[in-house]
Order: structure tokens, then sequence, then C-alpha cells
């Protein structure tokens, strides 16, 4: 897939107004990648476990259809990756049967149904559905199609938390309607009764039981005061309650929002980086200007790109790094396994650390040691294939890494190695540097 697909995605993407049209966007990248394969939306009832609708693209409309489906009737492997997200769950030999049962479009000589679980707060709520044709060569359709996905996810974690925060708003209101609608009709009412007890004791024509009328009145009036007075005090006291509700949901949109900011910066910089991709030559911008993708995103002061080197399945070579001691120059090479970085590759597992000081007696860069901060160092691993590791140390402002700092590394490491992949980057950048 050309990097220019990925860019304009994004740019369709960020420009959606709603769901369905980042729906409509998305499979019209699908249908530039094979015009054979097909692709849904199935949503999902967190309460029941069923997914309850169906959403496909015809003709550049949303069509829907209602389903009735547990996600338990997945084989057990396939469903829990469904559940984890990030990666297709591939249905193999039973996918003509699966894509029988959410009733998608068929496809005569063998198909592949490949399912992406999309998950918010931490709870699976949609799956992204791709049926391909079963081919002898080449590779799959969803293996090209992933960045894509990603990208998209993106899109429907923003429409999910406007729903949410639309739907705070107007229950927040709804409440206090309610409120101010019952203080007003019982004050109404008790004016109401107020009047006629004095309507009433001027009428009566003897003083007696004029006056005896106007003191039982007083008391009952007096009573009365007394019951509205304890139910305005109620009434403060869920006006207050939420008023309260309000400002914690103010609080999470100004969260949610934030959240938003760096995703959507984070677009932004894969739109940058696959842009210079496309239009760059040389090996050595290139390797820059992908450290700069994850470095830039992170607020990493320090930061270093390591690849592997050719026909050597146990060496790594520096390719690329900020912030890093003079004496440590581009080629400098460690072995997979030794120090921070080389057991990283060698378990293909990101290793997060809040404190340094925990490994301080390990290297990550030669004989560099880390002093201060917290650091991570992520795996850059496409189709089961190492390409490299990435390391991020001495976050801006003294700031430390958290394990939501790792899944959105997790995303631009991906496209860091599919672009590093197609460029031919660790082959052609070793070139380069041998000779110098």
């Amino acid at each position: 897939m050309p990097p220019r697909t990925l860019a304009s995605l994004a740019h369709a993407l960020s420009a959606a107004t709603d769901l369905d049209a980042a729906f409509v966007a998305l499979a019209e990248g699908l249908a530039e990648t094979d015009r054979d394969a097909h692709i849904a939306l199935l949503r999902l009832d967190a309460k029941s476990g069923l997914l309850r609708e169906r959403l496909l693209v015809a003709a550049g409309r949303i069509q829907r259809e209602v389903l009735d489906t547990s996600i338990e009737q997945f084989p057990k492997r396939a469903g829990q990756t469904i559940a984890a997200g990030g990666i297709f769950a591939d249905l193999a030999d039973e996918s003509a049967e699966f894509a029988r049962m959410l009733s998608l479009p068929s496809i005569a000589d063998g198909v592949y149904l490949g399912l992406l679980g999309l998950r918010v707060d931490g709870q699976l709520a949609a799956i992204v559905a791709v049926l391909e044709p079963k081919l002898a060569f080449g590779t799959r359709v969803s293996e090209r199609f992933a960045p894509m996905a990603a990208l998209f996810e993106l899109a429907y974690l923003r429409f999910a938390e406007r729903d949410a925060r639309l739907e705070a708003v107007v229950t927040l209101e709804d409440v206090t309607q309610r409120v101010h609608g019952a203080y007003v009709t019982r004050l109404a009412a008790l004016e109401a009764q107020l009047g006629e007890a004095r309507t009433a004791a001027l009428g009566s024509g003897d003083a007696a039981a004029d006056a005896l009328a106007r003191e039982r009145e007083a008391a009952k009036t007096s009573e009365e005061v007394r019951r509205s007075a304890r139910r305005l005090a109620a009434l403060e006291h869920q006006l207050t309650a939420a008023v309260g509700q309000l400002e914690q949901a103010h609080v999470e949109l100004h969260r949610r929002s934030e959240a938003l900011r760096q995703r959507t910066r984070t677009i932004y910089l894969i739109d940058r980086v696959l842009t210079l991709a496309g239009g760059q030559n040389d090996p050595r911008r290139l390797a820059e200007g992908l450290l700069s993708l994850v470095g830039d995103d992170m607020q990493a002061l320090r930061c270093s790109l390591f690849l592997c080197v050719p026909d050597d399945a146990y060496t790594l070579y520096l390719a690329a790094g900020r912030g890093l001691a003079p004496h440590i120059v581009l080629g400098s090479r460690i072995t997979i396994g030794q120090g921070v970085a080389g057991q990283v590759a060698a378990t293909r597992e990101p290793l997060l650390a809040v404190d340094s000081g925990d490994i301080t007696g390990h290297k990550l860069l030669g004989d560099e040691y880390l002093t201060t901060g917290s650091f991570i160092s992520f795996p850059l691993v496409l189709h089961e294939q190492l390409l490299g590791v990435v390391n991020l140390t001495n976050r801006a402002q003294h700031g430390l890494f958290v394990e939501e700092d790792v899944e959105r590394v997790r995303l631009l490491g991906l496209v860091i190695a599919l672009v590093a992949r197609e460029a031919q980057l660790p082959e052609r950048l070793m070139g380069v540097i041998r000779d110098r």
C-alpha cells in the first residue's frame, strides 16, 4: 500500500463528522487495497454480550442489518484475540461458516475472515470484520489493512467519547429541570393554600369562630411551611449533588479532550512521517524522521533507534539518535540479549521502567548508563520479524512514562516497522554507514 493512502485516510478520518462517514472512508481505503474484499462493522451490546447490528458500505452509503449473535460462538482462541484488540483474529478454515452467520457478502472461490476488536474504556465495543478471497500467493489483505484499521480505531474512540459527553450533559440538564420544576410547583401550591386560609378567615362572621379558625389555619400553615422547608432542603441537597456530578463530568470531559488531543497529534505525526517516507530517498533522514515520530509524540529528550544488521541475526546497530553522548556514533553495535535494548530484542516484549534506578546494572547505549527518569524500550516487530528496537527516556519536564504510553508507542512502532520494511531501511542505511 502506498504511504499516501494511509495519509489520505488519516485526513478523512480526522475530518469525518460522524461514525458513518468515518466507516465509509475506511471502506474506501480497503477498496484501494483489494476491490474483491468486503468490510463490516459489528456493533456490540456490552450488557448482553451480543452483536446487535451489522454495518456494510454499498455505493458510498451505510446499510444496517439487525444481528442477534453472541461473541461466545467464535472459537475460544479467536474470541480471546478479538477481546484483547490490536490485531486481527484469523478464523482460517471456519471463515466461510462464520461469514454466513454474520450475514456478510459471499465470495465464490473460498474466503478468509479476519476480526479486529475495538475497545472503549477497556471494554470491547465493536468488531471490524474483513472478508477477503483466498489466494494461493501474496500477502493477506488483513495484514496490509492493519494500519488503516488502527487509524479507524482512533476515530471510533473519538466518536464514542463525544457520545458519552453528550449523554452526560443531557442527563444533568434533565435532573436540574426536574428539581426546579418540583420546587416551583410546590411553592405555588403553598401560596394558594395560604390565600385560601386568609379568605376563609376574613369571611367568617362570628368573632370567636373566626379567631379559632384563624388559629387552626395558622397552625396548619405553620406545619405546611415546616414541611415545605424540609422538602426544600431535600431539593437543595439534590441540586447540590447534581452540581457535583456536573463538575465531575466536566473533569472527565477535560481528561477525554486531552486524550483526544494526544491522539490527534499522533495522527498528525504519522501523516508527517508517511509524507517524508514517500518523498525521501536519503535513508539517514528517513531514520531520523521515524525516530522523531515517536520521540516528539512522547516528548522524549533522549531517544535512539536500533535496526537489525542485515545477514546477522544476533546484532543491532544504531540507526538514529537524539540527546546521546558525543562519543556514541551511528553504526554502533550491540548484541541481542545484552543490555536493555538487547534483552527487549531477544524477548520481543516492551519494557517500561518508572524508576530507572531499579535497573542501573544494564546498559542502554554502548557504555552509557541510565541515571534519572523513567524509560520505554520497545521492539519493532512486523509479521513476527524483528526489525529493531526504539528507546525513549528523559521525558520533558521530568515526566514519567506509564502503561498508557506503552500502548501509544505500540501504534507508532507499527508505523515505524511498516515504513522501515517497505523502504528496506536496515539494508540501505547500513550501506551508507559502511561507505562513510
